[in-house]
């Protein structure tokens, strides 16, 4: 399960999310996430929230989501962050955020202990969510996510049945659990999953993937004779995901992109949201022939 990738999405729709997680009083309005690339350099920041140019008194917020151990995981992000800051010089202070499943997957901070005390850097252990009885609705998407799978689907029934204002429309709030309860069980289709946590037809098509994409997919796959209806409309939803994370995508790649059968669709669903550029997205075709 690629949780990193998840929390990114997660984060980019809902950017009080990181802050909410670090306890960090700042309103989240006007933050924008996204990766950061420092120049000349081979270092990009996965996560950045960057506050509105106005707001001097907000701060740039470096995260990053490390779900796996990794000895230099310190020595690399400390790096990139000073470089960041030396390039750019932005005008607002600066916050570092890490999050970690648990404490068993964070490493020695080696020569960069001491900045781990600083009151700008904040560790977060999702493990310790455990706790929470009451949650904010964000919050509760995280819990679903790392949750032992057997308690996913009451956990899931309690979010669906909760009052309180949502983050995002209802629509894309259904889509970010279905999307979790994939990623959570590879194994299962999705109709499956709808069964596992009692969700009614009526509510799944309101998702945006039943809604829209599937849908306007399937017309054209039986309007066109490309491929079959139903893998026309899994392909376009691996279209518009790929777009919302590359941008547009060549005609030529869009049209390679339509020969694909469907076990080479859903080959590419599991990997997309972890393609960092139309390079490899291209690279990845050339592999599958």
């Amino acid at each position: 399960m690629k949780t990193d990738s998840l929390f990114y999405r997660l984060f980019q729709r809902i950017p009080g999310l990181p802050l909410e997680l670090a306890g960090l009083d700042y309103a989240a309005e006007g933050y924008v996430f996204r990766s950061e690339e420092i120049k000349q350099t081979a270092f990009r920041l996965d996560g950045v929230l960057i506050p509105p140019k106005k707001s001097n008194d907000r701060p740039y917020v470096f995260i990053e989501a490390q779900i796996q151990p990794d000895e230099g995981f310190y020595s690399r992000f400390f790096s990139e962050i000073f470089l960041y800051l030396r390039q750019y010089n932005p005008p607002h202070p600066w916050q570092a955020v890490v999050i970690y499943p648990d404490r068993t997957a964070e490493k020695p901070a080696g020569h960069f202990a001491d900045l781990l005390q600083l009151p700008g850097v904040h560790r977060v252990y999702l493990e310790d969510l455990a706790g929470v009885d009451r949650c904010s609705p964000s919050l509760n998407l995280i819990m679903l996510a790392i949750c032992p799978p057997i308690q996913a689907p009451e956990l899931v029934r309690q979010t669906l049945a909760r009052t309180d204002p949502l983050p995002v429309a209802r629509d894309e709030w259904l889509d970010f659990i279905e999307t979790i309860l994939v990623y959570k069980f590879p194994q299962l289709s999705r109709e499956e999953i709808k069964q596992m946590i009692g969700l009614q037809d009526i509510e799944l098509k309101q998702t945006r993937f039943y809604r829209d994409v599937f849908s306007e997919g399937e017309q054209e796959g039986l309007e066109k004779g490309l491929v079959k209806g139903l893998e026309q409309g899994e392909l376009a939803i691996v279209l518009r995901v790929l777009q919302r994370r590359l941008g547009p995508l060549p005609e030529t790649l869009r049209e390679r992109l339509g020969q694909l059968e469907r076990p080479r669709i859903e080959a590419l669903s599991d990997i997309m949201l972890d393609l960092p550029s139309v390079v490899e997205l291209s690279a990845w075709l050339e592999r599958m022939g």
